[in-house]
């Protein structure tokens, strides 16, 4: 296939030379005819070539790459080109994206990459048997990704990873709470921090369906950036025997929440009736030492300097409480201006309670202290 100069271009992303439509570069939103790149993307598959070679560093079994819904291929090209795999499987029911696909595997002298032009589960049904499952999966789709999650699952080996995206974001969010039931098997409160409760409920669906097939998922790294959350788990081969499914409680009176197994009706602080999230993972969402690994890294690649500070923040609260608060939530309760991020948690560490910083929000922050006791701290403080 021929690409004309006049609707395609070359561009350089990582180390990796990719064909891209021009309209994707110059438009504010990108079409997806001929085929679908998403240039505000690049950080997220920054992240994905970051994670992927934690994970392949160490992997024992075959270095086997399923890439579900890759457009124009850009992820899997990259992780192909830049990291070292021993098979790279591209698919896409888009046969313009497989075939710039292909002239952009060309492009990178890369021969490892087969391309596929199926349903991602027919697709995915393909390495579901012992012996042909994927290291490395990933679907990437429009919307959400929760009806691929059984086969996700199925076509990832013991040890391997399974990385989904979702973009509805409306319905994670609190917006359509039937949509958000039947989608993900539970439903969502419209808070400040909405954007951990999506990765939570999320999680929570993943680890629903991977218990009806007798496995284990540990969670290594999420994301949350722009139009998109992005969750990347390790999938085990044995049952899981924790209570990590349960609920978020959020009173929208007086802005306290925590986490828990059971459902509870009333806020322990005001009294008032209390807003429910869930069922969702209430376990960690970040492996402290699997981001250390990400840290080490970082120097290796042609990847956004943000992408250092956000996994310093991610290391920071990796062994912090679930949820965080943001510093204009705290400043509406106490009617004055917040402070400033870093006085706010050296106050909380200076009395005896646990914070720090959190990548899901620039003016949030993680404590162990109730919000009565921030207030009160806060405003002592001013």
């Amino acid at each position: 296939m021929e690409f004309s100069d006049e609707s395609f271009e070359e561009i350089i992303e990582g180390n990796t030379r990719l064909l891209v439509p021009k309209k994707s570069i110059t438009e504010k939103v990108p079409p997806k005819k001929p085929a679908f790149f998403n240039p505000k993307a690049k950080l997220n598959r920054d992240f994905s070539v970051i994670t992927y070679a934690v994970i392949l560093k160490n992997f024992k079994g075959p270095k086997i790459f399923l890439e579900g819904l890759s457009g124009i291929g850009a992820r899997g090209l990259r992780v192909a080109n830049e990291l070292k795999v021993e098979s790279m499987i591209i698919n896409d029911l888009n046969p313009t994206a497989l075939k710039m696909a292909e002239y952009s595997a060309n492009l990178n002298n890369l021969n490892n990459i087969e391309f596929s032009e199926k349903e991602v589960c027919r697709f995915l049904s393909n390495y579901s048997k012992k012996g042909k499952r994927g290291s490395i999966v990933d679907i990437d789709p429009f919307g959400s990704s929760a009806a691929f999650f059984d086969c996700g699952i199925r076509a990832t080996m013991h040890g391997g990873i399974l990385s989904t995206a979702c973009t509805d974001l409306q319905v994670l969010n609190g917006l359509f709470q039937g949509a958000c039931k039947r989608k993900y098997g539970g439903i969502s409160v419209r808070a400040e921090y909405g954007n951990e409760i999506a990765i939570r409920l999320i999680l929570g669906c993943l680890r629903t369906v991977a218990a009806r097939l007798g496995v284990k998922i540990i969670p290594l790294f999420v994301e949350s950036d722009m139009h998109y959350y992005r969750t990347y788990v390790k999938i085990l081969n044995r049952p899981d025997q924790h209570d990590n499914i349960g609920y978020i409680l959020h009173c929208k009176n007086c802005g306290h929440r925590k986490i828990t197994l059971n459902q509870e009706y009333d806020c322990e602080l005001c009294k008032l009736k209390i807003s429910v999230a869930g069922p969702l993972w209430i376990g960690k969402i970040f492996d402290k030492e699997f981001i250390q690994n990400m840290l080490l890294e970082v120097p290796n690649f042609k990847v956004n300097k943000i992408c250092e500070k956000i996994l310093q923040k991610c290391l920071a609260e990796s062994e912090m409480p679930g949820t965080y608060f943001t510093l204009d939530e705290i400043a509406s309760k106490m009617k004055s201006s917040p402070p400033k991020l870093e006085n706010a948690i050296s106050n909380l560490q200076k009395n005896n309670f646990v914070a720090s910083v959190t990548s899901f929000s620039s003016t949030g922050f993680r404590t162990d202290a109730k919000i009565n006791e921030i207030i009160k701290l806060f405003q002592i403080n001013q």
